[in-house]
């Protein structure tokens, strides 16, 4: 018998993405953050919401992130190891702490306060050190959003590292704009370099009043030309209580209604979105497939408090579909103007 090797080959993934991940700490009872009295801790970050929700998925991912050594920090760790997150590639930086933010349970549907303090956290230290080109090509897609853009020089040249390793190996590249301009010293940086990213990628997921921001157009159709005609091949635009749209450069307009549900936490919605996205076009699914299903795991995801709670598995997302009537494919959709 041979014995196993002592490094087996390194496993294929089909998703990287890297960001800040910080400790939460979300209210038990409704109303104003000052006189919030109980808090159950959580983890928040808006890549950190996309790995979770496309491993529920059925989908392998590997997440970069730099962390404290510090108790938050051992428990991000072992969270991406208890949802079966690939954690290689996280560092910890024992002269910074990792991040944390304070929330408000907000009643229905309302957006809830989030107050941060990642000032100086350890992820301000990710970059090109934080992982391998080797590590980045193991992936067929990469996910980037514009926040750790905001974070400075470093993990910026992360994301050109990234995508230039996405390039190589022939791998798709996703952006999510979700700007954050606090982060920002002003907007015109903001837009110039979340741009600058952006139009390297071949999916476009932003909302609308994140296109207006970064394009100067305000209908769904005109932010989505603006991306087309610079090279971008899919843009799916959020319109909130409208829905999505998803635009392409071959011609094909797709409109997705809202889905029925009663949401009682807002926060992370985008977030299912891109996952959503993401695992269907990875499943090989046609493009009316990758809005319906953006739309359908965003929509689940407002439905429990915490940013990635509630993001579902294959079976509970299929439920969902069934029971809302949204259980048809599109493997036969003309290239023209659908509804998904």
């Amino acid at each position: 018998m041979n014995a196993a090797p002592l490094h087996p080959p390194a496993l294929a993934l089909d998703v990287v993405t890297f960001g800040e991940i910080m400790a939460m700490f979300v209210a038990d009872e409704p109303g104003a953050l000052a006189d919030a009295r109980h808090f159950t801790r959580r983890l928040a970050g808006a890549e950190f919401n996309v790995a979770v929700g496309l491993t529920r998925l059925g989908h392998r991912v590997g997440f970069l992130t730099r962390l404290g050594a510090d108790p938050f920090g051992e428990f991000a760790q072992a969270s991406l190891r208890q949802l079966g997150i690939d954690a290689d590639q996280v560092s910890v930086d024992a002269a910074a702490p990792t991040g944390f933010q304070l929330k408000n349970r907000a009643g229905a549907g309302d957006d809830p306060t989030v107050v941060y303090f990642r000032a100086h956290s350890a992820a301000r230290g990710m970059g090109p050190t934080t992982t391998t080109d080797a590590y980045l090509r193991r992936a067929r897609h990469l996910h980037l959003t514009g926040i750790p853009l905001a974070l400075g020089e470093g993990p910026r040249a992360l994301a050109a590292q990234a995508v230039a390793a996405a390039r190589r190996s022939g791998a798709t590249v996703s952006v999510d704009p979700n700007l954050r301009p606090a982060l920002w010293p002003d907007t015109a940086t903001m837009v110039r370099t979340v741009n600058d990213l952006a139009l390297q990628a071949d999916w476009v997921l932003p909302g609308l009043p994140e296109g207006r921001i970064l394009t100067g157009a305000t209908t769904p159709a005109g932010v989505a030309r603006w991306y087309l005609d610079r090279g971008v091949q899919t843009v799916a635009v959020k319109t909130g209580a409208a829905g999505a749209e998803l635009f392409t450069r071959d011609g094909l307009h797709v409109l997705c209604p809202p889905f029925p549900v009663r949401p009682v936490d807002t926060v992370g919605a985008g977030d299912g979105f891109a996952a959503g996205f993401i695992s269907a076009a990875l499943d090989g699914r046609p493009a009316p497939e990758w809005l319906r299903r953006a739309a359908a795991v965003g929509a689940i995801a407002t439905t429990s408090h915490g940013d990635q709670e509630g993001l579902p598995d294959r079976a509970g997302l299929d439920a969902f579909l069934a029971a809302t009537g949204q259980t048809r494919n599109h493997d036969h959709t003309p290239a023209e103007r659908v509804s998904a």
